[in-house]
């Protein structure tokens, strides 16, 4: 018995036509684009969400919060304040409710992306 329908060819990424889209966007939207996932996902898992504790891993949070202020600390002289404004009080808000989230609580200077920032308090 032959399959009238045959299995479709799997697609495969046009890596030229990717090139050419990203050789199109500037580089203050890559930065912002990456910025806002790192806090997106920073967010997700301090808690921060609709359910909360369900994707709450503050180990894992600290690690995005931590990176998301390595790439603000290198990539915000490159973009305009009126970029790295917002991006900046995001981080801030993420390392405050960091602290507030934790349980056992770091010293100032010491949370997440604050070798970067400087210390938070809250």
């Amino acid at each position: 018995m032959s399959d009238a329908n045959p299995a479709p060819e799997p697609q495969h990424p046009d890596f030229d036509d990717m090139a050419r889209d990203i050789a199109e966007v500037p580089a203050v939207e890559v930065i912002v684009t990456v910025a806002v996932n790192l806090m997106s996902a920073a967010a997700v898992k301090t808690g921060l969400t609709e359910d909360g504790e369900k994707h709450k891993d503050l180990d894992e949070a600290r690690k995005l919060i931590h990176a998301l202020a390595g790439l603000l600390d290198a990539g915000v002289p490159e973009i305009s304040s009126f970029h790295a404004s917002p991006l900046r009080d995001g981080l801030k808000s993420l390392q405050l409710a960091f602290r507030e989230a934790s349980l056992v609580k770091d010293e100032p200077g010491q949370g997440p992306g604050e070798k970067y920032t400087g210390p938070v308090y809250g």
